[in-house]
């Protein structure tokens, strides 16, 4: 499991002032706000890349970015970038815009995802050839 409510209030020490603009203190009182993403404290979201770096398969993937969304809000999308894909560099892993999702965490997931990538290359191929771009080979 990605997060629970248990840990809704577990972190203690939001971002500095000034440093991040996700606006994490001002959503609990935010009116419609979807407070999903204040699960995700420091201990959830080292879990949350230390899974994302050891994922087993395009599947995995897959199921890690419903659980993400579920769970968090979190809308994650993964596609081979328009130049050619030379390296794990080249794929665009895009997250949307999400009140209360830290600039460092934005950064984190797609790097975890890279690594993972890089780890079980079987991975890159599958998104490949999920977008027809292998097709041929």
């Amino acid at each position: 499991m990605i997060g629970t409510h248990d840990s809704l209030h577990a972190d203690p020490s939001p971002c500095p002032p000034g440093v991040c603009t996700c606006g994490r203190e001002r959503l609990p009182d935010a009116p419609g706000a979807d407070l999903r993403i204040l699960c995700l404290t420091r201990q959830e979201e080292k879990r949350l890349l230390e899974r994302l770096e050891n994922l087993v398969d395009l599947a995995d993937l897959e199921h890690m970015q419903r659980r993400m969304f579920e769970q968090l809000g979190i809308r994650l999308e993964i596609a081979p970038s328009f130049n050619e894909v030379r390296s794990m560099r080249g794929f665009a892993i895009r997250i949307d815009e999400l009140p209360g999702l830290c600039r460092k965490t934005r950064q984190s997931i797609p790097a975890a995802i890279r690594r993972s990538l890089e780890k079980c290359p079987e991975i890159a191929y599958r998104l490949l050839d999920a977008h027809d771009l292998l097709r041929d080979a």
